[in-house]
């Protein structure tokens, strides 16, 4: 149950992103990878480090989920933004 909170949390918080200017590396598709890798990576250590199982679940199981996710879309965020600065400017023809 808890990964599906953890999921469920990821998936939430990456709605949000189509407020933010398209920079994602991969496109708002990059932007939900990162964010349910990053939910759920957070939470499986906080789970982990708890010793509890993967069964149990309450309001720190949410709690645990955002950090990651953030952290997740910031990286993905970081990487496409770089990728931006970086490409050669399309030329005309």
């Amino acid at each position: 149950m808890a990964a599906l909170v953890w999921f469920t949390t990821a998936i939430a918080i990456w709605h949000f992103t189509v407020f933010l200017p398209d920079r994602f590396w991969g496109g708002i598709v990059g932007a939900f990878v990162g964010a349910i890798a990053g939910g759920m990576l957070s939470g499986l250590i906080a789970q982990v480090a708890s010793g509890r199982s993967i069964g149990e679940t309450d309001i720190t199981t949410v709690l645990v989920a955002i950090p990651g996710t953030l952290i997740g879309l910031a990286v993905i965020y970081a990487i496409g933004a770089r990728r931006e600065e970086h490409a050669p400017e399309p030329t005309a023809v």
